[in-house]
């Protein structure tokens, strides 16, 4: 079955304003925020879960649940299901006073990507095959981001880059944006890769003295 995410309408940018108005109290949970942003609820939101590793802001305790629930939208978007998000993780709540801030940000941020995005290179954003290739890869960068490497320079950033050119790009049929995210998603493998070597060769550089 072909995976189609409607209501391509609406830009990012437009879909997190109307999100911000829509928020109410002082905190939301990512049920509730899912169900804000709407139709295109799964790749908006996987957009907006970059920002804290993109921008110098901060919502504290965010990187563990944030992988999460990225993982599981590729995983959705690999399969063509609805997300199903265990109870814990979906009534995880976000402070307002953070998040609303936030979104702000990932406005300016965002309008500045979507200048650059158009429909082209369809034949890697379309089709049963591509959207199970870009969510299975899509499926793997949440995965790098859920390493407890933060205190390592890049190690969220490469994954979030990679995360979020997956998603702009399925989201708006750029397979330009989709090449960026695998070429990202390559960067990220190979520094990772680069961090595993310099371990092991330390550890047994120890042991051997």
């Amino acid at each position: 079955m072909d995976t189609r995410f409607q209501d391509t309408d609406v830009t990012l940018t437009v879909a997190l304003k109307r999100t911000i108005d829509a928020i109410e109290g002082d905190s939301i949970t990512l049920q509730q925020l899912l169900m804000l942003i709407g139709e295109r609820g799964l790749l908006i939101l996987c957009a907006i879960l970059t920002i804290p590793f993109l921008l110098p802001v901060s919502i504290p305790g965010v990187s563990t649940v944030f992988g999460l629930v990225i993982i599981l939208i590729g995983v959705s978007v690999t399969f063509n299901r609805t997300l199903w998000l265990p109870t814990r993780l979906a009534q995880h709540r976000l402070s307002s006073e953070q998040l609303v801030p936030l979104l702000h940000r990932g406005i300016q941020f965002f309008s500045r990507l979507e200048g650059w995005l158009r429909v082209r290179l369809s034949q890697l954003s379309e089709g049963a095959l591509m959207n199970r290739i870009n969510g299975l890869a899509l499926t793997a960068a949440g995965v790098l981001l859920l390493f407890p490497l933060s205190f390592v320079p890049f190690s969220n950033t490469l994954p979030a880059v990679s995360i979020l050119f997956f998603a702009l790009g399925m989201l708006q049929r750029d397979g330009v944006f989709i090449l960026l995210g695998y070429f990202a998603l390559l960067l990220t493998v190979i520094y990772f890769g680069g961090l595993a070597f310099l371990l092991v060769w330390g550890g047994q550089s120890l042991l051997a003295q």
